[in-house]
């Protein structure tokens, strides 16, 4: 925990150090203790159907260590995987601090995804288990693939061929006797997308949770404060909606709001945001950007808040300078990836805000910009910004694929494949992607899974994915595709095929644009040169434009 009172960013790097425990469990830290100090007060208030439910710290405390002991009654035992398929709700809580609890290892995943992207990721990990709701159930028994170490499904509401999330709570036992599990321990695995092939699972320990709060408290300004509410539109299997918000915010006891939508809509959000009274906001560039697009109009709404925090992509000098007008605070931008989050950030309270910059390193982080041979730039030099080990926060390693894991570091730097600048005072600029990663919309997407599902279409025979320039999204997903012999294009084959990957992978995955194109670029290898249609598609994003300002 950072101190509570630092005058300035020097102030509080000079006394800030880490106190990482020998053992650390996040499921107790995040339940047991809370509820030792107040169980009645609350953990997390659900505000779906538009009035407040509340789950009180005692209750998630009780209900976790319930769902650890049905979990072992399953044959689930210490360091398997359990796969929890569900959205913001208490239940997802309830699954995570039990998994944590029993010693085993959580595996979120997104409720967009389909069911390839779903089968791929409970294959790669090797699940034991899953817990899902009647949805996602749907989902898994349209997959097409066999689960060979699944031995249970767990579903919230009940489902043919699965156990009833309650009922197994009902019929296990109050006290369960939490693992001691060492901080270094694996808690967590959370997908992410590389440059090539499938997603890798980045595994964490559990003082990952402690590696994350300095960051949190930065661009939240020193959470937690009196009256403090946090709330994020993100999915709670992103790391920025578990991670970011709600594992920090049960830790801190700082009640946590769930509210479910089928899309975000920014009137509804500053609805939300006035009726529930959010005092603390992780927003994403892009929900920001569509906040931004109702101009004045977000005035009308009595907002209470207190921080905003952003990141995932660039936020952009226009939208900080519209949150500061109409949302009444100034958003602290932040940085960081899956394998190793939250190491910028700004932090208005303490003047560390410059804009277009992602802010100064998070106190405890070690940050840098460096050439290819891990050497650190100088001021205004252009590199890659990388991190150095060892960091609490830092991933553990890539789920059964060292190579990738080696590759990710240069000595001890971690390679973050984001090039930037730093300029003489300490501020850090993104100025691009080293690799054919797409930063869309806050996601970070990786193309070969796209593309292989697209070539899986019938009409399909090659396909390149690339990310196009968006003013709204930063990026947007647009894939070029070649056609089998006999295929004819049109719009209607477009729209099919946007279907084939939406239901397939992911909404957030899905190719926005399709432009048929009659041949593709390869290597002598046979591997499509990406490089080619990104230049093209930021050739179009600039004519695009320059229609719009014509």
């Amino acid at each position: 925990m950072l101190p509570d009172d630092p005058v300035s960013h020097e102030d509080l790097h000079s006394r800030f150090r880490w106190r990482i425990p020998d053992r650390f469990n996040i499921g107790t830290a995040c339940a047991d203790e809370p509820a030792r100090r107040d169980p009645a007060a609350p953990a997390i208030v659900d505000w779906t159907d538009g009035e407040p439910v509340t789950l009180t710290r005692g209750e998630l405390a009780e209900r976790s260590d319930r769902f650890a002991a049905a979990l072992a009654r399953l044959g689930v035992t210490r360091g398997d995987r359990v796969a929890i398929l569900l959205s913001q709700r208490f239940e997802t809580a309830i699954a995570h601090l039990g998994v944590y609890k029993l010693g085993a290892v959580a595996v979120p995943m997104a409720v967009l995804f389909g069911p390839e992207a779903i089968a791929y990721r409970l294959n790669l990990s090797g699940a034991k288990a899953i817990v899902l709701d009647p949805e996602g159930m749907a989902k898994l028994d349209g997959a097409d693939a066999d689960f060979p170490q699944l031995r249970a499904v767990v579903c919230v509401g009940g489902a043919p061929g699965a156990h009833d999330f309650y009922a197994l709570l009902d019929d296990a036992r109050p006290g369960f006797a939490a693992a001691d599990t060492a901080a270094d321990d694996p808690a967590l695995m959370i997908f992410t997308s590389g440059t090539t092939g499938h997603p890798k699972g980045a595994l964490h320990a559990h003082r990952v949770l402690l590696g994350h709060l300095p960051g949190v408290q930065t661009h939240h300004e020193f959470l937690p404060r009196p009256g403090d509410l946090l709330w994020t539109p993100a999915d709670w299997a992103w790391a920025g909606g578990l991670l970011n918000v709600l594992l920090p915010g049960l830790y801190c006891g700082v009640p946590v709001v769930a509210a479910r939508a089928a899309r975000f809509d920014p009137e509804w959000a500053l609805a939300l945001m006035e009726k529930a009274r959010i005092r603390n906001a992780f927003m994403p560039p892009t929900a920001l950007r569509m906040l931004a697009a109702l101009g004045s109009r977000a005035r009308d709404f009595r907002l209470d808040l207190r921080t905003v925090g952003s990141g995932g992509e660039a936020l952009g000098r226009g939208t900080l300078a519209w949150a500061r007008e109409n949302l009444g605070v100034t958003v602290n931008e932040f940085y960081g990836q899956t394998e190793c989050n939250l190491v910028l950030s700004a932090c208005d309270a303490l003047g560390v805000v410059r804009p277009g910059s992602m802010g100064r390193p998070v106190a405890g982080h070690r940050v840098a910009v460096i050439d290819g041979e891990g050497n650190e730039l100088p001021p205004g030099e252009q590199g890659e910004i990388a991190v150095r080990r060892p960091d609490p926060v830092m991933f553990l390693e890539y789920w059964g694929n060292p190579d990738a894991t080696r590759e990710k570091f240069v000595g001890d730097w971690m390679l973050t494949g984001d090039r930037g600048v730093m300029d003489a005072d300490g501020y850090f600029f993104f100025v691009g992607r080293d690799d054919d990663v797409i930063s869309s919309a806050g996601y970070r997407i990786g193309p070969g899974e796209i593309e292989d599902c697209l070539v899986g279409h019938p009409d399909v025979s090659l396909a390149a994915v690339v990310g196009k320039p968006d003013p709204v999204r930063g990026e947007l997903v647009k894939a070029y595709v070649v056609l089998r012999e006999g295929a004819e294009p049109s719009q209607e084959l477009k729209a099919a095929i946007r279907d084939h990957v939406r239901e397939r992978l992911s909404a957030h995955e899905y190719p926005r644009e399709i432009e048929f194109v009659s041949g593709m670029p390869l290597t002598t290898t046979g591997k499509v040169i990406r490089r080619v249609f990104r230049e093209r598609a930021r050739e179009e994003a600039e004519k695009e434009r320059g229609r719009g300002g014509g």
